[in-house]
């Protein structure tokens, strides 16, 4: 009876030890609320990840050089450069800035797709596919309540 309770500890000293690295990964993507000044409708796509109705965003129609930030967080996340009408709805984007986002498989669609996360806040931002236009084939999908631009001239 002795070996049977020294082995159960064991074993479970083991499985908590080895499930350590994953509480800490984790606690590192939570997503936290840095702009007070978020609508409801930001908070719910940035944070129950929810989308903007397509074509409802004036980022669709924004032409000037500059940089796309996180609405929650203020990183730089697209230059202006990479974006392009996808036909969507939303604004769309060839290339993200290095290392701005996290991403995660999501089947909630009944289909697999990548999301992506901004990798400082852990906002949920949209998909990204591949099927772009540029040679990296990516089209980051983004719902424009999301982000803020900022026009190169200020």
């Amino acid at each position: 009876m002795k070996k049977r309770n020294f082995l159960k500890l064991i074993t479970y000293t083991l499985i908590s030890l080895s499930a350590i690295p994953f509480s800490i990964l984790y606690a590192q993507n939570t997503k936290k609320i840095l702009n007070k000044n978020l609508s409801e409708e930001q908070k719910k796509i940035m944070f129950e990840e929810d989308t903007e109705k397509p074509y409802s965003s004036d980022l669709n129609y924004e032409t000037r050089e500059g940089f796309y930030h996180c609405a929650n967080c203020g990183v730089k996340l697209f230059a202006s450069n990479s974006k392009f009408d996808s036909g969507t709805g939303w604004p769309s984007f060839t290339d993200a800035l290095p290392g701005a986002f996290k991403t995660k498989v999501d089947y909630s669609f009944g289909m697999k797709r990548t999301e992506y996360h901004c990798a400082k806040c852990g906002a949920h931002h949209g998909h990204v596919f591949n099927d772009g236009p540029s040679k990296s084939g990516k089209r980051y999908c983004n719902n424009g309540l999301c982000l803020i631009f900022i026009p190169k001239d200020i």
